[in-house]
């Protein structure tokens, strides 16, 4: 209930109308009584003229247009309010995912992310356009005709005040019970969306399978589920409608008799008055129920408002990866990728597959392309021939920014600007980080050293190319880089090459804690920083002549086995 109000609350002029609009419909209503009860006792009692009636008449005929104007002004202002809410809601959906359409695409299913922008969207239009306006008449209505009726006859006012709680208490018992079902709802229409529209695009698979049947029969039972749920809101519905109905007539009831017995036995109040408590008093449980069917509609949004919330605020989730729990990323695959340099040296047909968390090494002699094979998978030059695919889409169908936002590329020569150490750390990384998030970065790329023995520390400029630092100085600002962008692949041209042991060592914890939250795909020169890697692949000439791990390629790969014993990777 506290998102659907903050989100009404930025509909301010639309809830100042229909406050203003329901202090008007509460005086009509009295006004309309109270014309109605002097023309029937001026005609029946008073023995009144046609001709004297005319005026009162008139008088009458002008409140009860004015309330349909402020009825049917009301259930505008309720679209309006809908439409302007979702609007924005909607908004907020696509700007988050398409800030970063990759991880989108890899968070959920695409049916579900449909169903929360139509159907979880569309499930909260009833709470702005029937119970907003509803809430704001039954905040009004009836406390004007309270007050008018404990003017006239206070007994019945106290009647009134007495049996009115019951019918709020009864639809917020009964609203906890709509919440939950809606969301049971809501969750067996998202399962049933996401099925069928894998289904839809697996089905040639599906077929060539087998399991078409099989999956048809899951997808019965999800439809089914999903129609037994929407059935169990309709139950409620239809029991609360009969109970709110019950509650306000035997309240009016009481009302009733209590002044019959005045009227008739103790002829202790008049006829225009006691007429004109009885008019008013269904008027007063009116406006209760209708709250009451409307707490009903607006409880069965939570569960809308709760998908919607969910997913504005969905974050990265861990999946797991064999026995790893790993952050959820894309996967990478470079599929019969040809790359050619005009005229002289190509990749060929080369097949990697990247998951999602692995540490990958490309190792072979030099001129083999390991490098070009680098620069293809970080999307510096595109294939000729082949895709590459991120979670089986090609990369193509990604936009260029949104791709390079998942990426960070460390070269043996990482290039710095002219500028301050904290403006090319800066470089490249989303949204505005804090200082704080800043020294982060740099703690943990084994910068923070450095940084305390400066003058400027953080704002100590540099020249152009990173003059004034040092080879492995470089490579750990790029390092920083890397952690305050937190991308999803790492690559890195054997960074740690012409370093000395202590900056090389350095380097290498920091690169083992970035491969923590993002795949890794090194180009290898020392064997000893690549033997732990999930794959080794082995490229010879341009192509892939082995892949494996480390133990593997010594068992299967003579061309591997006389490179390590050689010291080299290349």
């Amino acid at each position: 209930m506290n998102e659907l109000r903050k989100w009404a609350s930025e509909q301010k002029g639309i809830r100042a109308a229909l406050l203003g609009l329901s202090l008007v419909m509460g005086a009509v209503i009295v006004g309309q009584a109270y014309f109605l009860v002097n023309i029937v006792d001026g005609v029946f009692l008073q023995n009144e003229s046609f001709e004297a009636m005319v005026p009162m008449l008139g008088f009458l005929l002008g409140m009860m247009v004015i309330r349909t104007s402020i009825t049917y002004a009301n259930a505008r202002f309720g679209v309006k309010m809908a439409s302007n809410v979702k609007r924005n809601i909607r908004s907020l959906l696509l700007q988050k995912w398409t800030e970063n359409p990759i991880q989108t695409a890899i968070q959920g299913q695409s049916g579900g992310k449909v169903t929360v922008m139509m159907e979880a969207i569309d499930g909260i239009d009833s709470y702005y356009r029937e119970y907003m306006p509803q809430v704001m008449k039954a905040s009004i209505v009836p406390l004007v005709v309270l007050a008018a009726v404990s003017y006239t006859h206070i007994y019945s006012g106290l009647i009134m005040m007495i049996t009115a709680p019951f019918i709020p208490l009864f639809y917020i018992i009964i609203g906890i019970k709509t919440k939950k079902k809606s969301e049971e709802q809501l969750d067996k229409l998202a399962a049933f969306s996401g099925q069928f529209l894998d289904t839809l695009q697996g089905l040639q698979t599906l077929k060539l399978f087998g399991r078409a049947g099989r999956q048809r029969d899951v997808i019965q039972r999800s439809s089914l589920g999903f129609r037994e749920a929407t059935m169990d809101i309709l139950k409620i519905a239809f029991t609360s409608t009969l109970m709110l109905e019950f509650i306000s007539t035997l309240s009016i009831g009481l009302i009733a008799l209590e002044i019959g017995l005045r009227l008739v036995v103790f002829d202790s109040i008049s006829f225009v008055s006691a007429f004109f408590v009885l008019v008013l008093a269904p008027e007063y449980y009116t406006a209760l129920k209708e709250l009451g069917a409307a707490f009903h509609t607006g409880r069965g949004s939570l569960g809308a408002a709760e998908k919607i919330k969910a997913e504005l605020e969905v974050d990265e989730q861990p999946v797991k990866w064999g026995n790893m729990e790993v952050p959820a990323r894309p996967g990478l695959e470079l599929k019969n990728v040809h790359f050619q340099y005009g005229e002289g040296f190509s990749l060929k047909k080369v097949n990697i597959c990247v998951r999602p968390g692995a540490r990958v090494a490309v190792v072979g002699a030099t001129g083999s392309g390991k490098t070009t094979l680098l620069n293809v998978a970080a999307g510096l030059f595109d294939p000729l021939e082949g895709d590459v695919l991120i979670d089986g889409r090609p990369r193509s169908s990604f936009s260029e920014s949104s791709w390079f936002r998942e990426v960070s590329y460390i070269s043996q020569h990482p290039y710095l600007f002219s500028g301050t150490i904290e403006e090319n750390i800066r470089l490249g990384a989303p949204g505005d980080p804090t200082r704080t998030e800043v020294e982060a970065a740099v703690e943990k790329a084994g910068l923070s050293e450095l940084i305390c023995e400066l003058e400027n520390g953080l704002d100590t400029k540099v020249g152009e190319a990173g003059r004034g630092l040092s080879g492995g100085e470089k490579q750990r600002v790029a390092l920083a880089r890397a952690f305050l962008k937190q991308p999803s692949f790492v690559l890195f041209d054997e960074p740690t090459t012409g370093l000395d042991l202590k900056t090389e060592q350095i380097l290498q914890r920091s690169i083992n804690e970035l491969a923590q939250t993002a795949s890794v795909m090194t180009v290898a020169h020392r064997l000893h920083t690549i033997q732990q890697a999930d794959v080794i692949f082995l490229m010879e000439n341009g192509e892939v002549e082995a892949a494996g791990t480390h133990m593997e390629l010594m068992e299967s790969s003579e061309s591997y086995r006389a490179m390590v014993q050689g010291g080299a990777a290349g």
